[in-house]
C-alpha cells in the first residue's frame, strides 16, 4: 500500500499493511530541507518541497499544508508579527477585536484572492500535481475557538464565555462562514484531509464547550465531509474533561496530547474513533532514546487498540534527533492493526 491508500484504509476501517505515520513537522522540516522557518511559512513553493523532502525521508504517509494559525486572522487585518527563522505571531496586545464592534465592520476574505490564505491553497494545488494518490495530503484551518482567541485575544475571550454569550456566538458565527469558505477552496485544489487546530478549546471547561463550542465545531466537522474530505481534529492540551463530547462530533481521527491518557480517550470517545499521537513531544520524542521513543509508541497503540495512528502528541520538535524520528517509522512499519508483525510472521 502506498501512504495515501494506508491512510485512507485506517479511516474507512478496512485492513492495512501497516499503521499509518502521520506526525506533524512544520519547523522540524523546514530545518530537514535547511530554509529558514520565515520563508517555509511565506512561500507555498518551499513548504511543499519541505514536505516532500521529509516525507520522503522519514517515510510519511502524507503531507501537511499547515505552518502558522495566523493565515486567516492576517487577512482580515489582524498585526502579526514576522521573523526570520521562527513562525509568525499574532500582537494579541493589539488585537484587531479589542473594540467587539469591529466584527460588524469585517467581511470574510475570498481565500483565492490574494493573501496568506491563498499561499495555503497553492500549496495544495502543488502537493496534488506532484503527490496527488500516492501521499495523503492535508489542508488546514483554525477552529472557532482557536480563531476567536487569535482575534480577540485568549484572555479577553476567556471572560467574553461568562460576559458576553451573545458576541462569542456571533463571532463564532463569522468565523464558520470564513473557515468553511477556506476549507471549501483547500478542497477544490486538491487536500484528501482538512486538519483543524482549535487548541484554544482545552482551556474551557465542559459546560462552556458544549454550549458554545461543540456546535460551531459539529457545524464545520458536517460540512467538510459534505464537501467530501476527511476532518482531522487537533485540540493541543489536557481535553480530559471534554473527550466524551469531542466524540460525538464524527471527525476522522482525533490527535490526542501527552497530557490526555489514551486508554482515558478510547474509553470515552468510544471503540471506533481513530486515535493519533499521545507520546511526549519534548519530554520522550526529542529528549529520550529510540528505544525509549518505540516503547512509549508500543504503550500508545496498546492503549489505543487497533484504530490508532502514529505521530507525537503534538508538532515534532525542531531539534529532534533523527534517530527518534526514524524509530517511529520503524514503529509503525512494524506493526499491524491485528496486532502482528508487518510479515505476517
Amino acid at each position: 500500500m502506498n501512504g495515501y491508500e494506508r491512510v485512507m484504509a485506517m479511516l474507512d476501517g478496512k485492513p492495512v499493511d501497516c499503521l499509518p505515520l502521520m506526525p506533524i513537522t512544520m519547523m522540524f522540516a523546514a530545518d530537514q530541507y535547511g530554509v529558514p522557518y520565515g520563508q517555509y511559512a511565506a512561500d507555498h513553493r518551499t513548504l511543499v518541497a519541505a514536505q516532500l523532502y521529509t516525507a520522503e525521508k522519514f517515510g510519511f504517509d502524507y503531507v501537511s499544508c499547515i505552518s502558522d494559525p495566523a493565515r486567516e486572522a492576517g487577512d482580515l487585518g489582524a498585526a502579526v508579527r514576522f521573523f526570520p527563522d521562527q513562525p509568525p505571531a499574532i500582537d494579541e496586545s493589539n488585537a484587531l477585536l479589542s473594540d467587539k464592534s469591529t466584527l460588524l465592520k469585517l467581511k470574510v476574505p475570498d481565500p483565492t484572492a490574494g493573501g496568506r490564505m491563498l499561499d495555503r491553497v497553492q500549496a495544495a494545488a502543488l502537493f496534488r500535481e506532484k503527490v496527488g494518490g500516492q501521499l495523503a495530503i492535508e489542508g488546514w484551518i483554525e477552529g472557532p475557538c482557536a480563531e476567536a482567541a487569535d482575534l480577540r485575544g485568549i484572555n479577553t475571550l476567556m471572560t467574553d464565555f461568562y460576559d458576553d454569550p451573545a458576541f462569542v456566538r456571533d463571532l463564532f458565527e463569522f468565523i464558520i462562514e470564513m473557515e468553511t469558505a477556506f476549507a471549501k477552496a483547500q478542497i477544490e485544489a486538491g487536500v484528501d484531509i482538512v486538519g483543524m487546530g482549535d487548541a484554544a478549546a482545552s482551556l474551557i471547561g465542559p459546560r462552556f464547550y458544549r454550549e458554545l463550542v461543540f456546535p460551531y465545531e459539529k457545524r464545520l466537522v458536517d460540512t467538510i465531509h459534505a464537501m467530501g474530505a476527511r476532518l482531522r481534529l487537533h485540540i493541543c492540551g489536557n481535553t480530559r474533561a471534554i473527550l466524551d463530547q469531542m466524540g460525538q462530533l464524527g471527525c476522522d481521527f482525533y490527535d490526542i496530547d501527552f497530557l490526555v491518557p489514551l486508554d482515558e480517550a478510547r474509553r470515552k470517545m468510544g471503540p471506533s474513533a481513530v486515535l493519533t499521537g499521545n507520546i511526549e513531544p519534548v519530554g520522550v520524542l526529542r529528549n529520550q532514546s529510540a528505544e525509549r521513543v518505540a516503547t512509549a509508541l508500543a504503550e500508545c497503540f496498546r492503549q489505543a487498540g487497533c484504530r490508532y495512528i502514529v505521530a507525537a502528541g503534538c508538532e515534532v520538535p525542531r531539534d529532534t534527533p533523527e534517530v527518534n524520528v526514524f524509530a517511529m517509522r520503524d514503529f509503525a512499519r512494524s506493526h499491524r492493526p491485528d496486532g502482528q508483525p508487518e510479515d505476517g510472521s
